[in-house]
C-alpha cells in the first residue's frame, strides 16, 4: 500500500512550522487514500523534536540522530531520506518549498527515479491517484497535474495550508544510516541581515496597496491599524516596486504566501498575483472604493469606500475597545 513520508525541517533549534503544515496535507491525503503517515527527523540531538512531531501530525517518525547532521548537509539529508523512503516503504515524499527542499528534494526524485511537482499549493487524493496544484507564469495560472508514477516527490509551498494542531498517535524509531562517506562538509552558517518581518507567522496582516497613495501614508494610515489589532503590516506588488516598502512586506506570488486569521486589504485592487498569496486567510476584510474590485471576490466582508476614512476610525474603534 505504501506510506506518505514528511521529511522534517529543523531551523534554530526547532521543527519549522512548514513541516507542520506538510503534516496537515499529509493527514487530510491519509484520510482519504488509507496510507499511513510517517515522518522523518534529521539531526543531532533531536530526540525530543521528533518524539514532540510524532505527536502533532508526524505519526510514527524514524529519527537519523548523528553528530555528522547537526547541520544540513544535502549528502547527509539525501542518504537520511533515501533509507527512510525504504525503511517507510513510502511512496509519497513530502518536502517543504524552502531553500532546503529547493537543495535536496530533486536530487531524492532522481535518485528514486520518482515523479517530481515542485511549489504545490494544493494536493489532494482522487481515487488512487493524486492530484497536484500549483501555479505557473508568475502565479498568473494555475495548473493541475497528475501522475501514474510508482514513487512521487513532492514540495508544498510554505502558507498555503494551515499548520496541523491536533494530537496525532505516533512513536519514534532510530533509523541507521550510514553517514561516514559523506561528501559535502559543513564549513558555517552566514546569515543574512533581517529585514522587515516574517509575514507567514503572523495571525493579524493589515495591507496596502496603490490605493493608500503616498509612501507616508503606510506609517500614518497602515502601520497604526496593524498595531491596534496585533498584526504586522504588509503591502502589494506595485507599493514594493515602486519603492515605497521593502520587499520583506510584499504579499503575493512573487513575495509572501500568507494564511492569517484576518488579512485587511486596504486600497488593493487584488490583482491573481495578490489574490494567490493571501486567500486562504481565514477571514479576509477588503476596502476599496471601487465596487468591482478582484479583491472583493475573496472578501467575507467587503467596504466600498475610501480607505482614509474607514481605517482611522476602524483603528480608534479597535483602540477604544481595547480600553
Amino acid at each position: 500500500m505504501g506510506s506518505i513520508l514528511i521529511v522534517t525541517e529543523i531551523q534554530n533549534g526547532a521543527i519549522r512550522e512548514a513541516s507542520f503544515e506538510l503534516a496537515s496535507v499529509a493527514r487530510a491525503l491519509s484520510e482519504a487514500n488509507g496510507k499511513p503517515v510517517k515522518s522523518l527527523v534529521v539531526g543531532s540531538g533531536v530526540g525530543d523534536l521528533a518524539s514532540d512531531f510524532a505527536s502533532k501530525g508526524g505519526g510514527d517518525t524514524l529519527v537519523v540522530d548523528d553528530a555528522l547532521a547537526a547541520n544540513y548537509s544535502v549528502d547527509v539529508q539525501s542518504a537520511a531520506i533515501q533509507a527512510a523512503v525504504a525503511a517507510a516503504d513510502a511512496d509519497v515524499v513530502l518536502v517543504s518549498n524552502t531553500p532546503t527542499g529547493w537543495d535536496v528534494a530533486p536530487r531524492i526524485a532522481a535518485a528514486l527515479d520518482a515523479a517530481f511537482v515542485s511549489d504545490c499549493f494544493k494536493i489532494e487524493a482522487e481515487g488512487d491517484s493524486l492530484q497536484f496544484y500549483r501555479r505557473i507564469f508568475n502565479g498568473k495560472i494555475n495548473a493541475h497535474l497528475s501522475s501514474s508514477a510508482p514513487k512521487i516527490v513532492a514540495t508544498m509551498q510554505p502558507g498555503a495550508v494551515a499548520a496541523f494542531e491536533g494530537p496525532s498517535e505516533g512513536g519514534t524509531e532510530a533509523l541507521a544510516v550510514d553517514l561516514s562517506g559523506v561528501g559535502a562538509k559543513f564549513v558555517e552558517v552566514k546569515a543574512a541581515e533581517a529585514t522587515g518581518i516574517d509575514l507567514t507567522k503572523a495571525d493579524v496582516i493589515v495591507s496596502g496597496g496603490r490605493g493608500v497613495g503616498a509612501p507616508e501614508k503606510f506609517p500614518e494610515v497602515i502601520q497604526p491599524l496593524a498595531d491596534a489589532l496585533g498584526g504586522a503590516m504588509g503591502a502589494s506588488r506595485p507599493v514594493v516596486d515602486a519603492g515605497w516598502l521593502p520587499h520583506p512586506y510584499q504579499v503575493g506570488s512573487s513575495g509572501q504566501v500568507v494564511s492569517p486569521k484576518l488579512y485587511v486589504a486596504c486600497g488593493i485592487s487584488g490583482a491573481i498575483q495578490h489574490l494567490v498569496g493571501m486567500k486562504s486567510s481565514n477571514f479576509i476584510i477588503a476596502i476599496n472604493k471601487d465596487p468591482d474590485a478582484p479583491i472583493f471576490e475573496v472578501a467575507d466582508i467587503g467596504v466600498v469606500a475610501d480607505l482614509f476614512e474607514v481605517v482611522p476610525a476602524l483603528t480608534a474603534a479597535v483602540l477604544a475597545a481595547k480600553g
